[in-house]
């Protein structure tokens, strides 16, 4: 009889081999937890002393320390490397804690960071400043952003939304009370629409008032009328909205004054008045004037906005704006506005100057980081804030169907905001399926 057992083993191996490789295509995740993670770990560990010397993340040891290399220990005195204080496997890639020696700072190990991706075979290495003179480098083992799945505990909170997720795996959020402005920008196609659907089905399950300024005549905006407690549709109506805007900013810093308050969220929660976010799309259409007889019209709209850029963080309104381009060639206050958005999400461009506008003053070593966004991955993008920080992220994929069902079935949190009342949109039903009309047979004798 013939023995089977060599058969058996070769099919176990090849099993094992196939389910390895659909595992590192299909289930990253996995193959990481299962064998990048080891490899990798085990990598770091024998080759870290001379990674870090090749790549100039050394220093020259104390006399001490040389003395004692020299004399007691007899061997070579050789460049001291950062100290490894802690490393921990993630689901995601590696964490290192490093100790740096005196003469190296943050920005040397942030400066090698592209050295360090290949010298250790990760996906991405991110560095940042725990306290003083430790640094964490987070090093992402696959591309996470090659299928992007939100936690299941990335749920919207307290005016913190999470809408994308970074790189190294953790969520990005929106937090509107540490960044109340924000800008985001984007070519055709590169994913500015996907990150306002995720923003505005995240606020819709908030207590919030949302106000929706789409001038493209509401394409893209009136699908969640239902959610929405004003839409403005055109550049006249946006003029009026935003005056309102401004009365009702000055109205709640009137009411901070009269309970001594400096801050919205100082007041008793029975006479604090309802957040706000206004939504802007597209707001190149709210600068550009087809005759000189609307300038002065769109002079004061601008100026509106910058008022409520410069101060309505105070009472609690909040600006997203979005566009293709927002540099100072759209007209007089583009650039006193774009200075109040310091949250910044910029996307594919299409030349390198909308990169500057929208990350060149905050994190200017982020500008090459966008001009390498792929055009067959939309969603990609980088944000950046006013710390000089900044990371690649990606939107998952959502439908504006999909964000629409939310905004319908969180119909109810919409507030009751008498002055936005003559600019609350029309309320259209849900799109019907349409009828299947049933042909009967012919009837045979």
């Amino acid at each position: 009889m013939t023995d089977v057992t060599p058969w058996l083993e070769l099919g176990t191996a090849a099993a094992g081999a196939g389910g390895i490789g659909y595992a590192k295509v299909r289930a990253p995740r996995v193959y990481w937890s299962l064998v990048g993670l080891p490899v990798t770990w085990g990598r770091f560990t024998w080759t870290y002393g001379s990674t870090m010397e090749v790549c100039g993340l050394t220093v020259q040891p104390s006399r001490l320390r040389a003395f004692m290399a020299r004399n007691v220990a007899h061997r070579e005195v050789r460049p001291v490397p950062p100290k490894v204080r802690r490393v921990r496997g993630t689901s995601t890639g590696l964490l290192v804690i490093l100790r740096l020696p005196a003469g190296l700072e943050p920005a040397d190990i942030a400066a090698s960071s592209q050295r360090l991706r290949h010298a250790f075979g990760v996906q991405s290495v991110t560095v940042s400043e725990t306290k003083p003179g430790f640094v964490e480098l987070r090093m992402t083992g696959y591309d996470v952003l090659g299928r992007v799945r939100m936690p299941r505990t990335a749920k919207p909170r307290d005016l913190v939304v999470p809408v994308a997720l970074r790189e190294d795996g953790s969520v990005y959020e929106r937090d509107y009370r540490k960044v109340p402005h924000g800008l985001i920008l984007g070519a055709n196609q590169s994913g500015k629409s996907m990150l306002q659907r995720n923003l505005i089905k995240g606020l819709a399950q908030l207590p919030v008032g949302l106000v929706g300024i789409d001038c493209k005549r509401g394409v893209e905006q009136s699908r969640y009328a239902s959610r929405l407690s004003a839409l403005a549709t055109d550049p006249q109506s946006a003029g009026l909205l935003l005056d309102a805007l401004v009365r009702e900013m000055e109205e709640r810093f009137d009411l901070l004054a009269l309970h001594g308050a400096s801050d919205l969220w100082d007041l008793s929660d029975d006479v604090r008045p309802v957040p706000l976010v206004v939504l802007i799309d597209e707001i190149a259409e709210l600068f550009l004037v087809t005759s000189k007889k609307d300038e002065a019209a769109r002079d004061h709209t601008v100026m509106q906005l910058v008022r409520l850029g410069q101060m309505a963080r105070a009472v609690g309104i909040y600006l997203e704006v979005c566009g293709q381009r927002f540099g100072s060639d759209l007209g007089r206050g583009a650039t006193a506005l774009r200075a109040q958005l310091t949250g910044r999400v910029v996307h594919r461009v299409n030349d390198k100057q909308t990169a500057e506008m929208g990350l060149g003053d905050i994190a200017p070593d982020a500008v090459s980081a966008v001009t390498a966004i792929r055009a067959d991955r939309p969603g990609v993008a980088v944000a950046g804030d006013t710390s000089g920080g900044w990371s690649r992220i990606r939107t998952p994929e959502i439908t504006a169907d999909e964000a629409a069902a939310v905004c319908r079935e969180h119909a109810d949190l919409a507030p009751d905001l008498p002055f936005l009342e003559p600019f609350r949109p029309a309320v259209l039903s849900a799109p019907a399926k349409a009828p299947v009309l049933v042909i009967p047979e012919p009837v045979t004798e």
